[in-house]
């Protein structure tokens, strides 16, 4: 029996998934969560074989919880199962260690599928969106994408050096990298790019 967790902030997203796993003979849906933290709490309490969540949601993202599995070394795979086609949300999936990434657009039963494949090991992704993700990759730094997001959220230059802890100079420096790296003319335009490919 496949042991899972649900993580999907939508409500009526959430209760399809799970009536639709419900229905597979293999599949037990252990709880769901609507945002990240009551997933990782359930996760906790559950100690599922593997997550399905999405990538946006409150508290925690998917990518987010992803992580946290990963750091804490917890036995958990990780399914994204999305609306975001975008390569570079699939490629730091990858880098979390995410088995999974499949859009919501998919046919049903590709996720049930999926999911045996996870749990034998080994990988389920969008097929398309994995050639897409090797033929974009993303120019940011970490530290790049942190000053990026902050200033996209309207933070001044000042508020974004206070909050990382760095100079107010070094703040405007990282933002013209991400300017010139994105071939974009202000930070906005970086900011909606960057957003727009999946790297923020």
């Amino acid at each position: 029996m496949i042991r899972i967790v649900l993580a999907e902030d939508q409500a009526m997203v959430r209760g399809a998934l799970s009536a639709l796993l419900g229905l597979e003979p293999d599949i037990e849906v252990l709880g769901s969560a609507a945002d990240g933290e009551a997933a990782w709490r359930l996760l906790q309490q559950l100690r599922p074989d593997i997550l399905v969540t999405d990538i946006e949601m409150p508290g925690l993202t998917g990518l987010e919880l992803a992580q946290r599995i990963a750091r804490q070394q917890l036995p958990i795979k990780v399914v994204i199962v999305t609306t975001f086609a975008r390569t570079g949300f699939l490629r730091r999936a990858l880098d979390a260690g995410v088995l999974g990434y499949l859009l919501k657009d998919a046919p049903a039963d590709h996720l049930a599928d999926a999911l045996r494949r996870v749990q034998q090991g080994a990988r389920a992704i969008d097929p398309q969106l994995a050639l897409d993700a090797w033929s974009q990759a993303d120019p940011l730094t970490d530290r790049e994408r942190r000053v990026l997001r902050l200033a996209g959220e309207g933070k001044t230059a000042g508020e974004i050096a206070t909050e990382l802890g760095l100079s107010h100079g070094t703040v405007r420096n990282y933002l013209s990298e991400c300017i010139g790296k994105l071939g974009v003319a202000n930070r906005i335009e970086a900011y909606r790019l960057a957003r727009q490919k999946g790297w923020l």
